[in-house]
Parts: C-alpha cells; sequence; structure tokens
C-alpha cells in the first residue's frame, strides 16, 4: 500500500479525540504529541520474528532516550540472534533498590494484504491509531520512553534507579526476557506495561483497573501420528490425517476442571458488580461459589474464558507428503495457557487420556516456565491506585490473573516481584491484539502519560 501521509499533528488529535477541533490546537512538543509522534514511529518498525528490525527499533529508542537526557553511557543494546535487549539506566540517589520497568519491542506478524491498512504503516483515523504493535506492546513503550524523557528535563532525581528493560522477543521464545531476568538480581520489583491495564465500557465508561499479579503458565504440544504411508490407491484402515481429525475433535469438545484463585475471585467479583446482564451476574455467581453453570456462561465469553481454569486449543497443522500418497505423519500444534498451580505435565498426561488412542505421541515443545504470584505489596498497590486514580477517581482497582504470557513470567521466576501496570484503557471490542487491524484510542494518551508519571514518581521517590 502506498505510504499515507499523516495529517497535521494538532487536526490529527482533534480528530482522534472526537471533538471537532473544539479545543486549542496542541503543539507539537507537548507531551501528548511526542508521545503519539513516537507511538507512530514504533509502529513503523517491523520488528516481527525473523526481519531483524528489533536491534533497528532498540536503537532508534535509545535515541530518543539519550536525546531526552539518559548518558549514552546508561544506555546498552545487546544483540542476541536476529533480536536484540535494551536496557537504559535512569540514575538515582541508591537510597533504594532499583526498580524495572518491563515491555518488549517484537510484535506478531501480520500480512498486509489480510488488514484494512498496511498493518507497518501508522494509520491515525476515526479516534485510533492503527498498525501493529500499535497496543501490544508499543503504546506503553511509547507512554514509558515520554514519561522517562520528560521526567529528565525536569531535573527529577529518583531514591532508586530506574531501569527500563525491554526484551525483543516476548511474542516468541522469550529467550531475551530469561537473559534480562538475570541481569539485576538486586532489583526490589519489576513495573510491567504489557500486563494489566483499564477496562471500559461499551460506552467508554471505567468499569474496572486490572493489577495483573500473576498469570498462567504458557506451554506449547504436539500431537502426532505416524503411519507407513502408501499409495493413494490403495487406502487402509489406518490413516494419519483421520487419526488426527479425530483427536482434535475430542481435543475441541474437552473443557478442563473449572477453577478459581484469589487474584481470578477478587477480578470476577469487582467486575461482576460493574457488568449489567447475565454476564455480570455469572461473575458474580462464579467467584462467590465455583457454580458451574455460570462457569459454562464465562466460558461462552472471550474476556473471561481465561479466568476460569485451564485451556487448551489447536493452533497449528502440518501433514502428509504428497497429493496421491497417504500420509506417513500428521501433527497438530496444541498451545495451553495452564492455571497456576497446575503442572505442565498434568496437562499432557490429560491431553494424552482425552486423544485416547494409543499411536498418539504427545510431546511437550522446548522448557515451559511456571511461577508463582507475586505478593500484593501495600507500597505498589498504594501508588498504583494513585496514579488510576489521577485519571479516573474512585475506579476500583483489582488484583487480577492474565491469561496471557509477559515477560512478568521470566522475572517471578528469577525471585523478582512483578506487577502489569500498562496505562492503556480500552473497551473490549476495540482489542484487536495479535489480530487484524490492532488500533489504540488516541484519547488514552493524556490518561496514560499522566498514570506513568504518577506511578514512577511515586515508587521512585
Amino acid at each position: 500500500m502506498p505510504h499515507r501521509q499523516p495529517a497535521p499533528l494538532a487536526l490529527a488529535l482533534c480528530t482522534t479525540l472526537l471533538l471537532a477541533c473544539t479545543l486549542p490546537a496542541r503543539s507539537a512538543t507537548t507531551p501528548s504529541a511526542a508521545a503519539l509522534e513516537l507511538l507512530e514511529k514504533s509502529v513503523g518498525f517491523r520488528t516481527v520474528e525473523g526481519e531483524g528490525q528489533v536491534p533497528a527499533y532498540a536503537a532508534y529508542l535509545a535515541q530518543q532516550l539519550e536525546a531526552g537526557g539518559i548518558p549514552k553511557a546508561d544506555i546498552h543494546i545487546e544483540r542476541i540472534g536476529e533480536t536484540a535487549t535494551l536496557v537504559a539506566r535512569y540514575r538515582g540517589t541508591g537510597r533504594k533498590r532499583p526498580m524495572i520497568i518491563s515491555d518488549h519491542m517484537d510484535v506478531v506478524a501480520a500480512r498486509a494484504e489480510d488488514w484494512e491498512r498496511d498493518p507497518f504503516t501508522p494509520v491515525v483515523e476515526n479516534g485510533y491509531l492503527y498498525g501493529r504493535g500499535a497496543d501490544d506492546n508499543k503504546f506503553d513503550v511509547a507512554m514509558v520512553v515520554t514519561t522517562i524523557r520528560q521526567l529528565k528535563s525536569e531535573g527529577f532525581t529518583p531514591d532508586r534507579d530506574i531501569i527500563l528493560a525491554f526484551s525483543g522477543d516476548e511474542e516468541t521464545s522469550m529467550k531475551t526476557t530469561r537473559v534480562l531476568a538475570k541481569q539485576f538480581p538486586d532489583a526490589e520489583f519489576v513495573l510491567n506495561g504489557d500486563g494489566g491495564g483499564g477496562r471500559l465500557a461499551s460506552d467508554n465508561t471505567p468499569l474496572v483497573y486490572d493489577l495483573q499479579a500473576g498469570e498462567k503458565t504458557y506451554a506449547d504440544f504436539d500431537i502426532t501420528f505416524t503411519n507407513p504411508g502408501g499409495h493413494s490407491s490403495r487406502p487402509s484402515g489406518v490413516n494419519a490425517i483421520a487419526q488426527l481429525a479425530r483427536a482434535i475433535d475430542r481435543i475441541a469438545a474437552f473443557h478442563f476442571p473449572y477453577m478459581r484463585n484469589e487474584l481470578t475471585r477478587a477480578s470476577l467479583e469487582a467486575t461482576g458488580k460493574r457488568t449489567p446482564g447475565p454476564l455480570g451476574e455469572a461473575m458474580l455467581r462464579f467467584a462467590a461459589t465455583g457454580d458451574t453453570a455460570a462457569a459454562a456462561v464465562l466460558a461462552a465469553h472471550p474476556d473471561t474464558v481465561g479466568q476460569i481454569g485451564t485451556t487448551c486449543v489447536p493452533t497449528m497443522l502440518r501433514g502428509g507428503h504428497a497429493h496421491n500418497a497417504l500420509p506417513q505423519s500428521a501433527t497438530v500444534s496444541v498451545n495451553c495457557r495452564i492455571f497456576p498451580g497446575v503442572s505442565v505435565e498434568s496437562v499432557r498426561a490429560t491431553l494424552v487420556d482425552v486423544v485416547a488412542d494409543p499411536d498418539a505421541t504427545v510431546t511437550t515443545l522446548d522448557d515451559p516456565t511456571a511461577s508463582d504470584a507475586s505478593p500484593l505489596r501495600a507500597d505498589i498497590v498504594a501508588a498504583v491506585t494513585k496514579a488510576v486514580h489521577a485519571r479516573a477517581p474512585g475506579l476500583p482497582i483489582v488484583p487480577s490473573m492474565s491469561a496471557g504470557a509477559t515477560d512478568s513470567l521470566h522475572f517471578r521466576a528469577a525471585g523478582i516481584p512483578s506487577y502489569g501496570v500498562s496505562a492503556l484503557f480500552m473497551r473490549s471490542e476495540d482489542s484487536f491484539a495479535h489480530g487484524l487491524n490492532e488500533r489504540v484510542p488516541l484519547a488514552a494518551i493524556d490518561g496514560a502519560l499522566i498514570q506513568w508519571r504518577t506511578l514512577l514518581t511515586e515508587l521512585a521517590k
């Protein structure tokens, strides 16, 4: 697609905020304008696995931080294969142990022919910024870097070092995350911009703010059938693809036992009070009693299915080797998000039982990492509450568990408490992370900058 020339920034901001330019035009030097510009340029970097652009994006962010006053000697880019990490240290007095700000620079793949707009050409339109990574996770990257620059320009001196630790393959193998998690054994805690966040109702009314303190274990399994094969004109009673199809049907029809924990009960109870209709009622009943009928309602909704137990879903297929040959092998990849306290091996064993075919081989891929939830420290909760209430007074702050994996997983496994504190407030219907036409509401920028500024100054003083 041809590159779309951006509209003048003041006009774009007015359009995206749906104010019809009734407010005064903003200067391009305001923090909000700077954050939007940084986010747009960030989306333009094709930081997909295999493209080799993460180091280039890291270099751009490093340039922004250096221009904002972070000494070059305190900014480090480490190449790890075709990707990289970025570490920048905002030095404080040293009276307190360092804190880490975690975000990731990579994004999932996006095919331009499937999108309405080119995924790596940022487009401001109808109140949103469109582009791959606009939500996951470059919004908070841009907000954090803008906030650090602003605090540095004002001469703010923290009582602890603020360490930006940006990974480069969170969406894939998390090798860079493992490296980062081992580099700062003296860190007191992590604030992760890729977890938590504000939930809005369809009318943009704030519902709750999720403070992510735990997450599920991410695990992939391959289920494979192998046969001798042969000529397709001589079909036999055994066919690897047919066996695999039956196995997939069984997996699709199976659900793991419904489960609750302290984080999910608190989240569902708080959200249920503010969610009208059957869904809100089901949240309250399941939080209170674990009612299976209520759980079935939650299992049918994409926003809650990940909160009520382990889930496994087929994600990739491969099989056969020729149109005119019986398949010698067929494999399905199954992605599981495992509820805290449930072992990876027990999930593998359950898949074996569900498939119920002695010819199936079920293999655990890589080395899944599990970690316990982080303690709800009073200082973290108080600072997050103050930061969120600075933009949304009185909004409930709810401890939550993430259904998806984030970099916090590896920091927690290394013994460093980690908290998801994204400054992005969104409606469920606006969330297209990992999907087509990913976008973020630009009306969220002002509040996000207020939140990050308040949070950092509270916890770094």
